[in-house]
C-alpha cells in the first residue's frame, strides 16, 4: 500500500492528526506546528531575512501572472518583526499569527500590483492580507486590487493606495484595519469600508461606501458619491489563526458585535473564544475526499482546509452547531459529480471563512447552501456567518451552476463574497459556463456586507426571504446574451434585473448599490437594474447604473424610475424610501 493511500485510509477510519503522527514514523515534538502541507509557508523572526525572501520571491515567481492556475499559497508570519518586500500573487493569503496585528511586524512593503495587465487592476484578484502591521520603506502601501480580494485585521503605518498609477481598479474591501496616514482610493470604481479607522480618506468614482468606520470622508451622496452608515448593526469578525508565547496554534472566533464603530483590537486583542488546534481536522487536498472530511465533521471535528483544490464527488455537509470550517490560502472546493460542494445544517453559530467554491463541468444545483430549503429556526442570537467565500463558474475550465449560493436559514451573515460567472478565461459562453442566479436568499433577516455578482444569466440577486439588508452591492450583468430573445425574463421586459426583491417580500432594505453593463451585442437592454415590490418597507440608498462599450443600454435604474445610461453614468437621487 502506499504512503498516500495508508494515510487516507487512516484518516478515513477516524485518525485524528495526532494520531495519524502516532501511526506512521517520526513522532511529534511537544507544541510541533501543525502540518498544513506543502502549500503553507511559516516564517519566524529567527530565520535569516535573505532565506525569507527567497522564499517569498519563489512563491510570486509563480503567482504572479496566474489567474486560473491549481497552485494556491498561503504565507504565514509567527509573531515577531520582519525585513522583507512581500509582492502577493494570485491564490495568495499572507497572514500573521499573532493574537493583535501589531505582534507581527513587517518593515519593508506589502503590495498588491497591478502588473498582471500594466497598470489595470480589474482583473487583480483573489490574494489576500490578513493581522499584521506593516511599515512601507516609502511611506505608502500599494493595495492595487479588485474582487475577491481581502484586507482584514490589518495596521498599516503610512498611507494606503488602492489603484496603481491610477489604471483601472473595480474593488475591493477593508474591514477592522487602521491606517495611520491616507487612504487614496484614486481610480477605484467601487469600494467598501467596514470598521475600519485611517486619519483621512482621498478619493472617489461610482460608488463608494462606509459602515462603521471612524473618520468617514466628507460629503454625501451623491456628489461626492459617498455612502456611509454611522454603526455596523450586525457583525463577527473572521476567525483567523493565532500562535501564543508557548507555540502553541489554536483558532481564534470573534465575538459577536452590534452597532458597532472601528476596530475591535484597540485594545491589544479581539474578543472572542480561543479553540485549541487539536480540535480541528486539518484536511489536504492531496490526500483528502468528501468522505474523509465528512467522516471527521461526523465525529465533532472543527476543519481547517489548507491550500490546495479539493475535487470533491459529494458535498461535505456541516451539521452540527458552532463548527468552524476555514480555508487557507484560498482553499478550492470543486464538485464533479454535479452536486453541491458544501451544505449546513439550520444550526446556531456555524462559521464559514475563506473559501472558493468553483464549479465543475456537470451541472450543481447549488455550490453552497446554507441550511436546508424550509429552514425555519431563529438565529439572532447566535447567527451563521460566512466570511470571505468567493465563486466561480468557467475561467479555469468549463463550470455549470445552476445557484451558486443559496441561503435558507435566517439570520445568517455574509461578511464580502464575491459570486462570478467567468467573462474570460477558458470554457466561458453562453452556452458553456451557465449560471441562472449566483445568490438567492430564501431566509429571513439575512444581513450582507459587500455583495459583489457578476454575470449570471438571469438575475444575479433574488432576494425572497423578508428584513434583508445590503451594505454595498457591484454588479455587472452578463456581457454576453447573444440577442435579446435569450435575455427577456417577462413579456415587455429586457433582461433580468440585476438585484431582484421578490413579490410579497414587505421589508427590505439595502445601502450603495451599483450596477453596470457591457454587453458585447447589438440591440440587447435591460430595462431595470434593481427591480422591488411596492412596499413601505422595501427602501433602496444611494444607486448608480452605468453603460459601458459599444452597445445597449439600462432603461431604468430602479423599477421605473431613474434616467436610462447609454455609455455614461446616471446617478438618481438619494432614495430612502421607495416607492
Amino acid at each position: 500500500m502506499s504512503g498516500r493511500r495508508a494515510v487516507r485510509l487512516l484518516r478515513l477510519l477516524g485518525f485524528t492528526a495526532g494520531l495519524l503522527a502516532a501511526a506512521l514514523p517520526a513522532p511529534a515534538a511537544k507544541h510541533a506546528k501543525p502540518e498544513f502541507g506543502p502549500n503553507v509557508l511559516i516564517f519566524d523572526p529567527s530565520m535569516p531575512s535573505q532565506a525569507i525572501q527567497r522564499q517569498i520571491d519563489a512563491a510570486y515567481a509563480v503567482q504572479e501572472h496566474n489567474e486560473f492556475s491549481l497552485q494556491r499559497n498561503a504565507l504565514f508570519f509567527l509573531p515577531g518583526s520582519y525585513s522583507v518586500d512581500v509582492p502577493v500573487g494570485f491564490y495568495t493569503e499572507v497572514m500573521g499569527l499573532g493574537a493583535s496585528p501589531d505582534a507581527t511586524r513587517i518593515a519593508g512593503n506589502v503590495h498588491a500590483d497591478a502588473n498582471h495587465e500594466h497598470n489595470n487592476a480589474t482583473t487583480t484578484f483573489w490574494r489576500a492580507a490578513e493581522g499584521f502591521s506593516v511599515g512601507p520603506a516609502a511611506g505608502t502601501m500599494q493595495w492595487a486590487v479588485s474582487q475577491a480580494v481581502s484586507l482584514r485585521r490589518m495596521h498599516v503605518r503610512g498611507d494606503l493606495v488602492l489603484h496603481q498609477h491610477h489604471g483601472w481598479a473595480s474593488g475591493g474591501w477593508v474591514s477592522d484595519s487602521l491606517v495611520d496616514g491616507n487612504v487614496d482610493s484614486g481610480s477605484q470604481q467601487q469600494w467598501i469600508s467596514r470598521n475600519c479607522d485611517w486619519k483621512s480618506w482621498t478619493g472617489s468614482n461610482w460608488n463608494m461606501v462606509f459602515v462603521g468606520v471612524v473618520h468617514p470622508p466628507e460629503g454625501a451622496w451623491p456628489e461626492p458619491p459617498y455612502t456611509k452608515v454611522d454603526k455596523t448593526p450586525v457583525v463577527r469578525e473572521k476567525p483567523f489563526l493565532q500562535v501564543n508565547d508557548a507555540g502553541e496554534f489554536s483558532v481564534r472566533i470573534p465575538a459577536l458585535r452590534t452597532d458597532t464603530v472601528g476596530i475591535t483590537w484597540r485594545g491589544g486583542e479581539t474578543a472572542g473564544e480561543t479553540i485549541p488546534i487539536v480540535r480541528f481536522y486539518i484536511a489536504r487536498p492531496d490526500v483528502d475526499t468528501a468522505e474523509t472530511i465528512n467522516a471527521q465533521l461526523a465525529r465533532g471535528k472543527n476543519l481547517i482546509l489548507t491550500p490546495g483544490i479539493y475535487e470533491v464527488t459529494a458535498p461535505i455537509r456541516v451539521t452540527r452547531p458552532h463548527t468552524v470550517v476555514l480555508g487557507l490560502g484560498y482553499a478550492t472546493l470543486r464538485p464533479v459529480k454535479g452536486t453541491a460542494a458544501m451544505t449546513t445544517a439550520d444550526a446556531d453559530g456555524i462559521e464559514i471563512a475563506g473559501l472558493l467554491f468553483d464549479a465543475g463541468p456537470s451541472e450543481s444545483p447549488v455550490l453552497l447552501e446554507i441550511g436546508p430549503e424550509g429552514s425555519r429556526a431563529r438565529h439572532a442570537k447566535d447567527p451563521i456567518a460566512l466570511h470571505d467565500v468567493f465563486f466561480r463558474v468557467g475561467g479555469a475550465g468549463v463550470g455549470r451552476a445552476k445557484v451558486n449560493f443559496r441561503i435558507n436559514s435566517n439570520n445568517t451573515i455574509v461578511d464580502h463574497t464575491w459570486i462570478w460567472r467567468a467573462d474570460h478565461g477558458d470554457g466561458i459562453g453562453w452556452d458553456l459556463n451557465t449560471s441562472e442566479n449566483g445568490l438567492v436568499v430564501n431566509g429571513d433577516n439575512v444581513t450582507i456586507y459587500g455583495l459583489f455578482v457578476e454575470h449570471h444569466q438571469q438575475f444575479q440577486v433574488l432576494w425572497k426571504g423578508n428584513g434583508g439588508r445590503t451594505y454595498f452591492y457591484q454588479s455587472e450583468i452578463p456581457y454576453d446574451p447573444p440577442n435579446q430573445a435569450s435575455y427577456t425574463s417577462a413579456p415587455g421586459v429586457n433582461g433580468w434585473a440585476s438585484y431582484k426583491v421578490s413579490e410579497g417580500v414587505t421589508s427590505h432594505e439595502a445601502w450603495g448599490l451599483g450596477v453596470y453593463s457591457v454587453f458585447e451585442h447589438p440591440y440587447v437592454l435591460l430595462t431595470r437594474g434593481i427591480e422591488t415590490p411596492k412596499s413601505p418597507q422595501v427602501r433602496f440608498h444611494d444607486m448608480i447604473t452605468v453603460a459601458l462599450g459599444d452597445h445597449g443600454a439600462i432603461s431604468h435604474v430602479i423599477d421605473d424610475t431613474g434616467e436610462a445610461t447609454a455609455m455614461h453614468p446616471r446617478v438618481t437621487p438619494k432614495v430612502t424610501n421607495f416607492p
